[in-house]
């Protein structure tokens, strides 16, 4: 399945129907007069969040929503019929913006959230509401309100627990392998994610999500690289996890850079908790990896966990450590069922620019 974090669309709800203009001619009945009901409502657009769904690819290939308007009033008093809402469903964790971007108009963060985003037309009155003691035979009638009509953005924003950060080739990928039951690609190069990854993680009676995002380089948030624009995915973590390679030429520099491009790209990330892991300590010794972690904290570490996620060394420490910024849950009732894979297998056919 291919992955897509933006759509843009065309919504249009319902217009209501028109009133009717009739008069009451039976025969054998005395005393005509107007009997047109009263035009049907149109159609509202509803956005629901439903489970199971982490991508907007559906909305690359229908992009125009267009609810019914409502029925015409008739004869006999009879109101027209209402139209059935058009209802639209999108991932949990998506938000709606106008199409400038600048103002958030729904925001989707619970499963079954229900949002009404236009509403149909109000029918219009038929001539029989028109009666009054001095206008016996009225023939005026209302149209129906018209229908909105809009261009709106889609943006997703995953909803995960934790998320993983580093350059590319820190190892996230072969961590969230490890830990989880994801299945992303590893690779002796660079970028070997290029959308984000989900991946459920059982530890001590306790699950939750982790997000690997593609890696940060040194200018992201000015377009270097994949830029910074799959953040946002983690920006409703409670912790993040923050992946340094010991093999680099510099791990102290590496931490700063990515630093530097969260503070650069905002929305608190810069002030979110971080877990500074030093990865791949299979291919260092005890003192090499003593040395380096004494430099992350001189530069601004709080703590360091030595890990190796090939070997598994240290994951027990860092996953404990996790569990200190989530909230208290319920173990699973089957904690050796592994969840289906989120379906994002071929990452260099995946699509991930926006439309």
């Amino acid at each position: 399945m291919h992955f897509l974090d933006q759509a843009k669309i065309y919504i249009r709800s319902g217009a209501g129907g028109p009133g009717a203009v009739s008069f009451r001619r039976e025969k054998y009945v005395e005393y005509g007069g107007p009997d047109g009901g009263d035009g049907g409502k149109g159609g509202d657009i509803v956005f629901v969040a439903v489970p199971g769904l982490n991508t907007l690819i559906d909305f690359r290939y229908t992009q125009h929503f267009k609810a019914k308007r409502g029925g015409h009033g008739m004869g006999k008093d009879r109101t027209g019929k209402g139209a059935e809402d058009l209802v639209i469903e999108v991932p949990v964790g998506t938000q709606i913006l106008s199409e400038d971007k600048e103002e958030v108009l729904a925001d989707f963060t619970e499963e079954g959230q229900r949002v009404v985003l236009l509403e149909g037309g109000i029918g219009g009155r038929g001539n029989a509401s028109y009666k009054t003691s001095t206008n016996r035979a009225p023939r005026q009638h209302q149209q129906g309100i018209p229908a909105q009509e809009m261009w709106v953005w889609l943006r997703l924003k995953l909803l995960a627990d934790v998320g993983l950060l580093g350059l590319p080739n820190a190892g996230k990928s072969t961590f969230i392998n490890a830990v989880s039951n994801a299945r992303a690609k590893v690779g002796a190069y660079a970028f070997t994610t290029l959308v984000p990854k989900l991946g459920v993680v059982y530890h001590k009676g306790r699950e939750f999500v982790v997000a690997d995002i593609p890696g940060l380089i040194e200018g992201a948030a000015e377009g270097a690289g994949i830029g910074d624009r799959f953040l946002g995915h983690i920006e409703r973590c409670r912790v993040l996890i923050h992946l340094i390679d010991i093999s680099g030429e510099d791990p102290a520099s590496a931490m700063r850079i990515v630093e530097k491009e969260l503070e650069a790209y905002g929305a608190g990330l810069e002030d979110k908790p971080r877990l500074i892991a030093l990865n791949k300590v299979d291919l260092a010794d005890a003192e090499l990896v003593a040395g380096f972690a004494e430099e992350l904290k001189e530069a601004g570490a709080d703590d360091v966990f030595a890990i190796s996620g090939a070997t598994g060394k240290g994951i027990e420490e860092l996953l404990d450590a996790v569990l200190g910024y989530l909230p208290q849950k319920t173990a699973t009732e089957n904690p050796g069922h592994v969840p289906a894979e989120d379906g994002n297998e071929d990452d260099e056919s995946s699509e991930w620019s926006p439309i």
